[in-house]
């Protein structure tokens, strides 16, 4: 049997130093890439925008400042500032000069900002208008899909205002030969094209960029190398100024040329993924199955007694920060979805190799060592679990779960690998898959997923259906019918069902208008030469140059419409305790609960405005009238005892996430009403759209824009998260949650599930508690459930850490697919996450 090293390792006092360095100050907005950017594309305007795209790069790389920070043994850092960010106003600007006065005070992921960045910004913004991809995917869109986007039903913001990112590179071939190899390949492809080929001029320019932006990146390691020559000629530090020479060594050779150790190989991955961020502004760009690209280059220095396996950990934990230090700023609504400042840059370890046998290694243990001694929330540490995973890994892997950092997330390769395989994978492909972002598989190397590409909100489907289509009084959707009139469940099911078909149609015109958008006017040529097959083909990943493309928008509010549709089928037309009228009326006035005086505010705005937009006159007197029934509801006292009874009745209602077979089964059948529609539609680059079933964390903000709901749940509060149960709803304890969950179809929903629970810590104590915790884990993989991921915190510590966060600034908690700080959060989110079940074994 193999023999894993599994001893734990003292973390080095650097680590401390480095981690208490990078969080010393509120993250910062700079302005180098933006103006640099912006000077190249000036010089360049009639080039190509494949060689625009190249050119601009390299002028990044040969201007943008650089430093290495102290204490560091790995370098290269896009910004000035810890945790600083770059801009891109390539994509989208004009949020953030909308916000530049707000952004360091804002409640999500605040951002300060110098008046000087301002100005430089304002300055380099005036030559954008009309030139963003934001621009032109918007005047590709159809009129009744920007419709459906203004009445929330979905939001394609994500790549609408940003780059896409959501991709994993062949890390393993640029470790082994280098940007030097890659431009060799190009150079190559070149030779063979003829001048009369067909598409010789797209593909000449597509490969002349390629090798452009990989010499731009050569060139920019080697400013790293001078300038580490040069501090270490000035360091009187003999200990340090040997570090900065091994680093200006590392830097002079990689990533141009090929890693001949596991130092430079751990200095190659972070140029690769540093770079990518800076080409792109996309989120998501995992590392992937760290673990086995780098081994080789371990286990060779371990054998030559080049590397102890302790100074192998130091540089593995300098990574881990150094990917805490890569950042973005996202406009104010957007923050609120991906509260946390993150990045969610999955690494994932364990798992099977291409022929099936697995291979967890060493590394795979001191990948969950390094999240330990690190305890930041990136990377999205994660592990693949199988019948063969060994339950030294498992063990390992609940330590660091027990620690309440979210971390590590638990995927089953029995249930992704075939969901791949139905996707055209091929098994190889599907066995090496790795997963992106919160929660994504695809093949690393070859694959385009547009993962993430749109939030869907289930719930709003179900309001037009008791509207007939209407939202605010417009007609926005089609007319499914009066709800009055509807005599059977069957009716009123087949009005939700085509209700959502009709909103999936116009969230794929959305995401399609996006998506050629990013091909027309900013292709990647840096990261299309590190995806297969794009040399090959002579084409960027975004013209859909990759082997594998899919677009993956992810649905939400699958426990709320299960809970809301078995609702309505017990009580309106089983039991006929209440008619569908009558269950109109109470969402109407939120079950007589009435609104907060935030949102009771604006609804009286909107009402007031559209009143004087029909000619009619308000008085300050009706304004207040209209107020104090926003806040009350409108209803007497005894319709409020009526909506008691209701609310009290619906609580009785059986519910999703308590192992009750007639509702579980329901629940499957409702996520059909997302899952299988949205296959049956293509991409611009050829793929395959595919679902989701996760929110990342906007399911609060976006239940912040959501009427009541049949289930019980108030208007303008938190949409049940993932595929987890309501919060609170879940009273069966762990297991039978697990048990619910498992019974959803997770094959069909191939761009990933999302499961959340929640456990005191003392459930996790001792050996027993481990062995217990691993059990849930693999008996729910057994059942065909897709994943699992955790917070091992006390509902009194997220309390006493919302009330007092000078107390608790290390606190990391699982949010969504991703774990972040929990002081970071909005307040919203914090509720949200105290709010869910607690359980215990």
């Amino acid at each position: 049997m193999k023999k894993y090293y599994d001893m734990e390792i003292t973390k080095s006092p650097r680590i401390g130093k480095l981690v208490e360095d990078l969080y010393a100050a509120m993250p910062e907005i700079e302005a180098d890439r933006a103006y640099l950017l912006t000077e190249s594309y000036k010089q360049t305007e009639q080039d190509p925008i494949i060689t625009r795209r190249a050119k601009a790069f390299e002028h990044i790389l040969k201007y943008i400042p650089i430093t290495i920070r102290e204490n560091e043994l790995i370098v290269g850092s896009a910004t000035k500032a810890p945790r600083g960010c770059q801009v891109f106003p390539e994509f989208s600007y004009a949020w953030l000069e909308a916000e530049f006065d707000t952004i360091s005070t804002r409640t999500a992921d605040p951002f300060f900002i110098s008046e000087e960045t301002k100005n430089i910004l304002h300055k380099v913004y005036q030559y954008w208008k009309g030139k963003t991809t934001s621009e032109l995917a918007l005047s590709y869109m159809a009129p009744e899909t920007k419709l459906a986007i203004d009445h929330n039903i979905f939001t394609p913001g994500n790549y609408f205002f940003n780059g896409v990112g959501h991709v994993t590179v062949s890390y393993d071939e640029i470790l082994s030969i280098g940007y030097e190899g890659i431009i060799a390949k190009a150079k190559a492809a070149l030779n063979q094209l003829q001048v009369s080929d067909m598409d010789y001029v797209k593909r000449r320019c597509f490969l002349e960029a390629v090798i452009t932006s990989c010499q731009g990146a050569i060139d920019y390691a080697h400013r790293y190398a001078a300038l580490a020559l040069e501090e270490a000629e000035c360091c009187q530090d003999m200990t340090r100024k040997s570090e900065l020479l091994r680093i200006a060594e590392n830097c002079a050779k990689v990533p141009g040329k090929g890693a001949e150790s596991f130092y430079e190989a751990c200095q190659s991955f972070w140029f690769i993924q540093m770079l990518l961020q800076v080409e792109s502004s996309g989120h998501s760009i995992s590392p992937g199955r760290f673990d086995q690209y780098m081994y080789p280059y371990y286990e060779a220095d371990l054998k030559a007694g080049k590397i102890t396996r302790e100074f192998a950990q130091e540089l593995m934990d300098c990574i881990w920060v150094k990917l805490n230090d890569l950042n973005k700023a996202r406009d104010a609504a957007s923050a609120e979805g991906f509260a946390g400042y993150s990045l969610f840059q999955n690494l994932i370890a364990g798992g099977q190799n291409k022929e099936g046998v697995d291979v967890t290694n060493d590394l795979s243990f001191m990948c969950i060592e390094a999240s330990m001694h690190v305890a930041l929330p990136q990377p999205s540490l994660s592990v693949r679990v199988w019948n063969g995973t060994p339950q030294e890994f498992l063990m390992k892997a609940a330590k660091l779960t027990r620690t309440g950092i979210g971390l590590p997330a638990y995927y089953n390769d029995e249930v992704v690998i075939p969901a791949l395989l139905n996707r055209g994978l091929t098994l190889a492909d599907a066995r090496d898959y790795n997963i992106i972002g919160c929660v994504e598989p695809q093949k690393a190397g070859k694959t385009d997923g547009w993962h993430d590409a749109a939030f869907f909100n289930m719930c709003r489907p179900l309001e037009l259906v008791f509207s007939n289509g209407r939202d605010k009084g417009e007609q926005i959707s089609i007319q499914t019918g009066e709800v009055e009139r509807f005599t059977t469940f069957e009716e009123f099911f087949n009005a939700y069902q085509k209700q959502m078909k009709y909103m999936i149609g116009l969230m794929v015109n959305a995401d399609n208008a996006i998506d050629v958008a990013h091909a027309e006017r900013c292709p990647l040529p840096f990261l299309s030469g590190m995806i297969e097959d794009c040399i090959g083909r002579g084409k960027s990943v975004q013209e859909g140059g990759a082997v594998y493309n899919f677009t993956g928008p992810q649905g939400f509010g699958i426990a709320n419409m299960t809970d809301s549709l078995y609702a309505i089928k017990k009580l309106v037309f089983e039991d006929k305790k209440i008619t569908l009228s009558e269950y109109k009326k109470a969402l109407e006035v939120n079950y007589g609960k009435g609104l907060d005086k935030a949102t009771a505010e604006q609804a009286t705005i909107e009402i007031v405005q559209k009143l004087i937009s029909e000619g009619q006159k308000i008085t300050e007197k009706e304004i207040a009238e209209i107020l104090t029934l926003a806040l009350n509801g409108g209803v007497s006292k005894e319709e409020q005892l009526y909506y008691n009874n209701l609310l009290e009745m619906i609580a009785e209602i059986p519910k999703y996430g308590n192992d009750i077979s007639e509702v579980d089964e329901f629940a499957r059948e409702v996520a059909y009403t997302y899952t299988k529609p949205l296959e049956t539609y293509k991409n611009p680059r050829g793929g395959q759209y595919q679902a989701g079933l996760y929110p990342v964390s906007a399911n609060v903000p976006l239940g912040a824009q959501t009427g009541a709901t049949p289930d019980g749940r108030l208007a303008f509060t938190p949409v049940a998260d993932g595929v987890s149960p309501s919060s609170g709803k879940d009273t069966h304890g762990p297991t039978a949650a697990a048990n619910s969950v498992a019974k959803l179809d997770h094959f069909i929903a191939s761009n990933g599930t999302l499961f959340n629970q929640k456990f005191h810590p003392s459930a996790l104590s001792g050996v027993r508690g481990l062995e217990n915790f691993i059990s849930l884990i693999r008996a729910y993989f057994d059942q065909k459930g897709s994943h699992m991921q955790f917070n091992v915190v006390s509902r009194d510590t997220l309390v006493e850490a919302q009330n007092h966060p000078e107390n608790y600034k290390n606190l990391v908690v699982r949010v969504a697919g991703y774990s972040a700080l929990f002081t970071s959060l909005s307040r919203s989110l914090q509720d949200d996450i105290i709010a869910r079940t607690e359980q215990g074994f």
